[in-house]
């Protein structure tokens, strides 16, 4: 599970703003968003570094 949705909403950022950056379609953000898919190892270190946070704060514990 992931915290992508929450972070977004912590920096006002919006979905569609993140898929541009990661040359990524909206379907896909919004799919990690509501933890229908996760990203890859690769796409989280990605997200991390956009958002200007620690990969691990875009992780929850189970």
């Amino acid at each position: 599970m992931n915290r992508i949705k929450e972070v977004l909403k912590e920096k006002g950022i919006s979905q569609t703003w993140l898929a541009k950056q990661l040359d990524k379609s909206y379907n896909t953000i919004n799919e990690y968003s509501r933890n229908v898919r996760q990203p890859s190892i690769d796409d989280l270190y990605r997200i991390a570094k956009i958002l200007e946070v620690n990969a691990k704060d875009l992780l929850k514990e189970e």
